[in-house]
């Protein structure tokens, strides 16, 4: 959104208006703002502002094409500088899932590349917080797909559950929460064998290719999705139920 000169309106400095948006939850505002200042920029850049020759207009255009190539390289490893889940708190898996169509993955339209590394990151721990579910989710099925394609991995997780079911029947059978010490060695045993049973059936092999997967499609889709409304997304979502 960009609003055009008035001189009968109440001149506000930049700073003070950005941080009027953010204090009082108009992030999308703020992004879409973001967007538009430096689509204008880029443009009125591009533009010349006289006649020159073609070379002239052929260098300029061909600096600005690095420019901006440079600019898109320094706002995507900028993604790497930064904690996505430092503003993510409990409360946030506590809600309902968004809606996997219309919130989550939107429409064409929903996507545009961050213009700005302040704006990635903005992008980025506002999309985290609100589908801090629909990523857990993501995360689940990558590692499941992992153990697929890693049967041994597989085997080995299930090992280590059944050990830990066999601990806890002989606890409950022979009543080991009266004798600290065979509780605390049979507890010891079970751990070194569970340490032993991931090492060499690659489990953290697994839990490594998930972890990475996830986060990579975290950190892109948190980047690229544009912010809209908390209340139009759930409202959308509602609506989509209500036509099944």
């Amino acid at each position: 959104m960009v609003f055009t000169a008035n001189p009968l309106a109440l001149s506000v400095p930049e700073p003070a208006f950005e941080s009027w948006l953010r204090e009082s939850g108009y992030l999308e505002i703020l992004d879409q703002r973001t967007s538009d200042l430096h689509r204008l920029s880029t443009t009125t850049t591009a533009e010349p502002h006289n006649s020159a020759a073609d070379v002239t207009t052929t260098s300029i255009i061909c600096s600005g094409f690095f420019v901006s190539i440079f600019s898109r390289i320094w706002t995507l490893l900028s993604l790497l500088t930064f904690n996505p889940f430092s503003k993510l708190v409990s409360d946030d898996f506590s809600g309902d899932t968004p809606s996997w169509t219309l919130a989550f993955f939107g429409s064409s339209n929903s996507y545009s590349f961050p213009s700005s590394p302040s704006q990635a990151r903005l992008r980025v721990h506002e999309n985290v917080k609100r589908f801090a579910r629909n990523y857990a989710f993501l995360f689940i099925v990558f590692f499941a797909c992992s153990l697929y394609q890693l049967p041994l991995a597989l085997v080995g997780l299930i090992s280590c559950l059944a050990l830990w079911d066999v601990f806890k029947y002989c606890i409950d059978r022979w009543e080991l929460n009266r004798r600290l010490f065979l509780r605390q060695t049979l507890l010891h045993i079970s751990q070194c064998a569970t340490a032993v049973i991931l090492f060499f059936s690659n489990v953290q092999l697994a839990l490594l290719c998930a972890l990475g997967v996830s986060y990579a499609v975290l950190i892109l889709h948190a980047s690229f999705r544009k912010l809209t409304p908390a209340k139009q997304s759930q409202r959308d979502g509602n609506r989509r139920i209500d036509q099944r």
